[in-house]
């Protein structure tokens, strides 16, 4: 006994079939760290720009050792507030601290963690236009290991 389809079933479950066959192709197995620690990040600047911040489309990304941490340099300008948000993945169980240094190399501005160490936001206001430094390293808090790293960084 042969099973046929009509015209009609055949045509439904072929395309049943190439959905479910583009679906699974189309779908990253897993994100890489970078695109982790990106992602988080941009989460954390969602939640600012309801407080009117406006963020740049592209993120810092970078390797963070669990030796040594970061410093990454940024022009701001004087007359603009800044948040900047860092992090690490969410899922890393690294927990991270950072600043924002002026000229001197004097720690400036605020800065306001994630509860669960991924990440933290700075707030910032010049008093001049210049070149800043963004720090971030790893705490004892959480655990130490080489990571992926992203900053981004708005303004209002």
């Amino acid at each position: 006994m042969t099973l046929t389809l009509s015209p009609s079933a055949a045509t439904r479950f072929f395309f049943t079939v190439l959905a479910t066959l583009f679906t699974l192709a189309s779908s990253p197995l897993a994100a890489s760290p970078t695109d982790d620690a990106q992602e988080a990040a941009q989460a954390l600047a969602r939640d600012q720009e309801k407080a009117g911040y406006i963020f740049r489309a592209e993120a810092w990304t970078g390797d963070l050792s669990k030796e040594i941490g970061k410093a990454v340099k940024m022009q701001l300008f004087k007359g603009n507030e800044y948040c900047i948000g860092v992090a690490v993945p969410r899922k890393a169980g690294i927990h991270i601290s950072g600043s924002v240094l002026d000229f001197k190399g004097e720690p400036v501005g605020e800065i306001q963690p994630v509860l669960d160490g991924w990440g933290f936001l700075l707030f910032f206001k010049p008093k001049k236009t210049g070149v800043y430094v963004v720090t971030v390293h790893q705490t004892e808090k959480g655990k130490l290991k080489d990571t992926a790293c992203a900053i981004i960084t708005g303004y209002k």
